[in-house]
């Protein structure tokens, strides 16, 4: 058996049965990944098979429940299996929790460059990253929910990151701990960036040769953004805006 790994990789997944299969094979070879858990957040295709006939460990919903839910049900079935190496006495059991490296499921082949992510994490030197996408896109609407997230986080901080809503994050579990519960929805990255920054903890923005699957202008896409744009608003109400001290 391998020697333990420092990494384990949680990517919610929703309705992505034609790019899981290789975005989980290129995450398992990021240096340091000896666990990757697909959380099948209510899918109708076939997401969950594919993720686990590619290797993965898949969590079911059985109903949508949202990013924040799959999150944290991710960071659980990993220390459910920390737990059960422990128990089996498996070399390294002892070890401190894996850091978790969190994925969207439509990067495909290019997962395996989130390597760069994780080293600030694995070196001590940040609590959390969160990557910056090396070829920016083109936002269309989209730009209406970073605008409002960017502007937020500053805001309730007085910190802008340059893609507050990127889900490609590397954390430390006593980090992703200290920011739980998330806040709902597709607001946990911008709760999550607010939360650890006013206790103190270190960020760091990486930029990575990441891409994945442009949202589109289509009806069901608009639908998205306005769900997208209500919860990082509703996430953002519920933080007091920050003050700079005097």
């Amino acid at each position: 058996m391998s020697a333990r790994g420092d990494l384990a990789v949680v990517i919610p997944a929703r309705n992505e049965s034609e790019r899981i299969s290789a975005t989980v094979k290129a995450a398992s070879s990021i240096p340091g990944v000896d666990i990757v858990v697909v959380v099948d957040d209510g899918s109708v295709d076939g997401t969950g098979a594919e993720a686990a006939h590619a290797g993965a460990i898949v969590a079911r919903h059985a109903r949508n429940r949202g990013k924040a839910a799959a999150m944290e049900t991710g960071a659980e079935a990993v220390r459910a299996i920390e737990s059960a190496q422990a128990a089996q006495a498996q070399p390294g059991a002892g070890a401190a929790p894996r850091h978790l490296l969190f994925l969207d499921a439509d990067l495909a082949e290019t997962a395996a460059n989130a390597s760069p992510l994780t080293e600030p994490v694995l070196a001590g030197q940040a609590d959390m990253t969160i990557a910056v996408f090396a070829a920016r896109e083109k936002r269309g609407g989209h730009g209406l929910v970073l605008g409002l997230a960017g502007a937020g986080i500053e805001r309730a901080t007085g910190w802008r990151p340059a893609e507050p809503l990127n889900g490609q994050r590397c954390i430390t579990r006593a980090a992703f701990e200290a920011a739980r519960p998330l806040a709902d929805g597709w607001g946990a990255e911008a709760g999550l960036t607010i939360d650890l920054l006013r206790q103190g903890m270190r960020i760091a923005e990486v930029q990575v040769p990441l891409a994945h699957r442009a949202t589109g202008k289509d009806l069901a896409s608009q639908l998205h953004r306005a769900h997208q744009f209500a919860d990082v608003a509703k996430a953002l109400a519920a933080r007091k805006p920050w003050r700079q001290p005097t």
